[in-house]
């Protein structure tokens, strides 16, 4: 298994997750220096707690089951002070 499908299996275990929130993620790509580069979709591109997400949730989720990722990062993220975050329905 390359390390693609490694870092896509790592994902599935979290998409649930983001899924009942109405989000989901993508790799963009994979660095020649094993950084994940993400794009946030659907709600979790425009959550004002997708640092968190990001953080504590998708990176750990990826560097737990992939050892050689050196980082993840997230293309899109919203800050948590834009005025133009939206929480998703079920965190309002």
């Amino acid at each position: 298994m390359n390390l693609s499908e490694q870092v896509e299996e790592a994902l599935n275990t979290i998409r649930p997750y983001l899924e009942t929130d109405g989000g989901n993620v993508s790799i963009e790509e994979i660095t020649e220096d094993n950084i994940v580069r993400l794009r946030l979709l659907g709600a979790c591109g425009s959550c004002p707690m997708s640092i968190m997400t990001m953080k504590a949730g998708i990176e750990q989720a990826i560097m737990r089951a992939v050892p050689q990722i050196k980082g993840v990062e997230a293309v899109n993220l919203t800050d948590i002070d834009d005025p133009h975050a939206v929480l998703p329905q079920n965190l309002q």
